[in-house]
C-alpha cells in the first residue's frame, strides 16, 4: 500500500482513528474566520485526487459554513398558512454554498473542487482548491490551462464543478436521469 492509501485509511473514521487531533484542530479552527487561505491541504489524498498539485498557481482554502435549516423570511401580505412555514429546503448542498462564498472572496482564481474536513453540532468545514489561471506555470500546465478559458472563470455559478453537477442531479446518465438534462428548469418548460 503507498502512502496514500494509508492516509485515505484513517480519514474513514477521522473521530476514532485521528480524535485527538482532530478534536485539537477543531477547537482551533473555531477561532479562526469563516474564510482563511491555507499553506498545505489537511487531506492531501483527497486534494491530490481531486487535482491538487504543490506548484505555484494552486491555492487552498478552509471554508467554514453553519449547519442546520434555513429559516425562510416571514411574508408581510396574506394570511395563508401555506406562507407561514418557517423552514427552506436548499436545492444546493453545503459545500455548493462553500464553494460559491470562495469563489465570491477570490474572484481572481477559479475553484477547482473542494472536499470535506471536519464538522461539529454547528459548523461544516470544507477545504477548496483554486487554480489562478493567468499564471504562468498553469498556463504551460497543458492539464489544467483549460482554467484560462472564459467559459471556465465562473463555472462554480453555473454548477460545473464537483459537488455543483451532483447537486443539478448531473451524478448518472441513462435510464432514471431523463429529467435531469439539460437542467431540470429546461425539462419543466419542455412539459
Amino acid at each position: 500500500m503507498g502512502m496514500y492509501q494509508y492516509v485515505r485509511k484513517l480519514w474513514k473514521q477521522p473521530k476514532k482513528n485521528l480524535a485527538e487531533l482532530y478534536r485539537e484542530r477543531l477547537i482551533a479552527w473555531r477561532q479562526q474566520p469563516s474564510t482563511i487561505r491555507i499553506e498545505r491541504p489537511t487531506r492531501i489524498d483527497r486534494a491530490r485526487a481531486l487535482g491538487y498539485k504543490a506548484k505555484q498557481g494552486y491555492v487552498v482554502v478552509r471554508e467554514r459554513v453553519i449547519r442546520g435549516g434555513h429559516k425562510r423570511p416571514m411574508l408581510k401580505g396574506g394570511r395563508r398558512p401555506k406562507r407561514y412555514t418557517q423552514r427552506l429546503n436548499l436545492r444546493k448542498s453545503y459545500q455548493v454554498v462553500i464553494e460559491e462564498r470562495v469563489q465570491k472572496a477570490f474572484k481572481n482564481l477559479v475553484v477547482l473542487s473542494s472536499y470535506w474536513v471536519a464538522e461539529d453540532g454547528r459548523h461544516y468545514w470544507y477545504e477548496v482548491i483554486l487554480v489562478d489561471p493567468d499564471h504562468p506555470v498553469i498556463k504551460a500546465d497543458k492539464n489544467i490551462n483549460w482554467t484560462s478559458k472564459k467559459a471556465n472563470q465562473s463555472r462554480v455559478h453555473h454548477g460545473k464543478t464537483s459537488a455543483g453537477r451532483k447537486s443539478r442531479g448531473m451524478a448518472g446518465k441513462g435510464k432514471g436521469f431523463e429529467k435531469a438534462r439539460p437542467s431540470r428548469r429546461a425539462h419543466q418548460r419542455r412539459q
